[in-house]
């Protein structure tokens, strides 16, 4: 029985010897087997040659590549490399593949080149999946980002090598309008630690970066990190060309933790954090946006007509935190957008002192007491924009205070405080808003008919509102989503006294949210009673060529004081508010108004007889028509006749409520 054994055991020995030597003295015809069938397998894939000089084992498992090129038919060469040294998995030889597990890449180039709509890259990223039992009209589908993004994700993780050593790879994509070169002197790869210098050039712009990760292909999941290898940071560049933009940083952290693709879904998770963000752009703030912390952990969904950032998603900015939901999604030919943002009840000193730096200039330095929670819900279809749904709700606890005020007090209001006027960004006048000014107005001196008319037109729901008009902005979204463009707002008379009193007039998103904010502490807190704040805001809104208040401006119109002012020219102040300095147009050359204000004055007029601010005696006598006295009657009866054209301006007048502003 042991002689048999031994025997077969002996057998089987012999056996695999007799293998071993097959294949040692037969390797080398089966790798170039192998290679020629990749070769042919990646040619009848893609219109390109692929050609390898030489190729020959430099030991057991071990193959040495050289002067290797890939070439597209017809266009300039993609890459080309002198060497490439594999230790190879030998059960992959034989089945007609290679599966690198270590690869030595030195003096690699890959040269990317776009001229015109003529690229030599662009065949790879073609969908060869596509099948001829598939519908061949695909209008109303469109692409599916996701599947192209999961191919895209597999093919680089599925030809991940066990090990990298690359020396000198270099990169680079050229076009009529833009050059950018990658030069990376090394990279490393070892048990799924990576390890690189990077130098990036797009135009004339340099970062010197250094890279450190993990990477696991099985699982599809990499942790990397970006760090500036120098002083100057790290600058994305054309953001300034494209966007007339400027974004820099000090650190990327960036991770790909789970990726699953079902049903022709894609959906990708992880985490992305920034360390010292700065941003500028002229429409977000006036100043260098400066961020300590930003992070995001990310769970994203794309498909067919569809991309989703789901409800798991938290943004963070330094101390504050936020769920966020966003989807964009076609049905038919249906746009469908949602967006919500959550936060859970936070600190109100992390709120404030988590805002950017440079974003909102009023509220640097303000500290509180309390919490802070924020909801915002918004819901629009694009073919019934009627019913587009947006709530917004910023609540506090009942022991939430402001302990100290920074940049600015904002209870200043309260008092006598001096105004200054800005337009395009500079200064145009500064004067007194309180007792001091001549032209200053107590507001039970202002005639109740221009007070009525004001809130008819600007804001009938001041006086019971806590800041803002929900469906006022609403509205606006609906109109704004139909003209296209920022055609109406829907701003409260409490806002318009904030833009005014506090911030600049330049149009940026900054400007809009610190508004929000400052009305929001303003009304929640009751810092300000309601008839100061409307008495300051007919104190300084603008009615003309440097006519500024209620009482400047019944001087300039009419000659008189503004508790002297009738229902006819209180309407025709109220009319100017949207567009005060488009008031001539509201005039003939003999001074007289134009047929279209009549429609104006039926509308305010009826609201304010069925409110009650008016009897049915002084609506049933109620004319379009004022006289001018004063300096504005030298201006407007000396004017060039323009009766025979007659500007349709109804639009400034009858929208009536602007909130965007924009």
């Amino acid at each position: 029985m042991k002689k048999r054994i031994l025997i077969g055991v002996g057998g089987v020995l012999a056996f695999f010897l007799l293998l071993i030597v097959l294949l040692f003295v037969f390797r080398s015809r089966v790798l170039s087997y192998t290679i020629d069938r990749v070769i042919a397998k990646v040619e009848n894939k893609y219109p390109a040659d692929l050609n390898i000089g030489n190729a020959e084992f430099a030991d057991w498992n071990s193959v040495v590549l050289s002067d290797i090129s890939f070439v597209p038919h017809g266009l300039d060469t993609l890459f080309t490399t002198d060497s490439v040294h594999a230790s190879v998995s030998v059960r992959s030889i034989f089945k007609g593949r290679i599966v690198f597990k270590r690869l030595d890449v030195t003096n690699g180039y890959l040269t990317a080149v776009k001229n015109g709509d003529v690229t030599n890259f662009g065949f790879l990223l073609k969908d060869d999946t596509k099948t001829e039992e598939q519908p061949k009209d695909t209008a109303t589908t469109g692409r599916n980002y996701g599947q192209l993004l999961n191919r895209l994700i597999e093919t680089a993780f599925d030809n991940v090598p066990d090990k990298v050593d690359f020396k000198n790879l270099n990169a680079s994509y050229t076009s009529p309008n833009r050059t950018i070169v990658v030069r990376m002197p090394y990279m490393r790869m070892d048990d799924g630690d990576i390890a690189s210098e990077v130098y990036v050039r797009a135009d004339s712009l340099e970062n010197r970066l250094r890279l450190h990760g993990t990477i696991d292909p099985g699982d599809y999941r990499i942790a990397t990190s970006l760090y500036a290898a120098d002083t100057m940071g790290i600058r994305l560049p054309y953001v300034k060309k494209k966007f007339d933009a400027q974004v820099a940083f000090d650190t990327l952290h960036l991770s790909l933790d789970n990726k699953k693709f079902r049903d022709g879904m894609l959906t990708v998770s992880g985490n992305a954090m920034v360390d010292n963000l700065v941003l500028n752009h002229p429409k977000l703030a006036d100043e260098d946006i400066q961020v300590g912390e930003s992070a995001v952990d990310y769970v994203v969904t794309l498909g067919p007509n569809l991309y989703v950032i789901d409800s798991l998603t938290e943004v963070r900015v330094n101390k504050a935190r936020a769920n966020l939901f966003a989807s964009y999604q076609t049905i038919d030919t249906t746009k469908i957008i949602d967006l919500k943002v959550t936060t859970k009840q936070v600190p109100a000193n992390d709120f404030f002192s988590s805002l950017p730096t440079g974003l909102f200039e009023n509220l640097e330095g303000i500290q509180a007491n309390g919490w802070l929670q924020y909801d915002l819900d918004f819901h629009v279809n694009m073919d019934s924009l009627s019913q587009v749904v947006f709530n917004s709700d910023l609540d506090a606890s009942e022991d939430f205070k402001i302990t100290q005020w920074g940049n600015t007090n904002l209870q200043k209001i309260n008092g006598s405080f001096t105004h200054t006027v800005y337009e395009y960004g500079k200064p145009v006048r500064t004067f007194t808003v309180g007792p001091a000014n001549g032209f200053y107005s107590p507001i039970n001196q202002i005639s109740p008919y221009l007070r009525n008319a004001i809130l008819t037109a600007e804001d009938a729901l001041f006086y019971s509102h806590n800041g803002f008009h929900e469906e006022a902005f609403r509205q606006a979204i609906i109109k704004n989503l139909e003209e296209g463009e920022f055609a109406r707002g829907g701003s409260t008379i409490s806002m318009q006294l904030v833009k005014n009193v506090f911030l600049s007039r330049k149009k940026t998103v900054a400007r809009k949210v610190e508004e929000a904010i400052i009305v929001w502490l303003m009304e929640n807190l009751d810092l300000v009673s309601k008839n100061r704040m409307f008495e300051v805001y007919l104190n300084i809104i603008e009615w003309g060529p440097d006519v500024y208040g209620a009482k400047d401006a019944s001087r300039f119109y009419f000659g008189k004081q503004p508790s002297e002012l009738n229902l006819a020219e209180a309407i025709f102040l109220t009319s100017i508010i949207p567009s005060p300095k488009r008031y001539r147009s509201s005039f003939d050359s003999y001074g007289n108004l134009r047929n279209y204000k009549a429609g104006y004055y039926r509308m305010i007029g009826g609201m304010m007889r069925r409110r009650g601010l008016i009897s049915q005696e002084e609506y049933e006598n109620l004319y379009p028509n004022v006289q001018l006295y004063g300096r504005a009657r030298d201006l407007v009866v000396t004017a060039q006749d323009t009766s025979a054209v007659e500007e349709d301006t109804t639009r400034y007048e009858l929208e009536t409520i602007d909130l965007l502003d924009f």
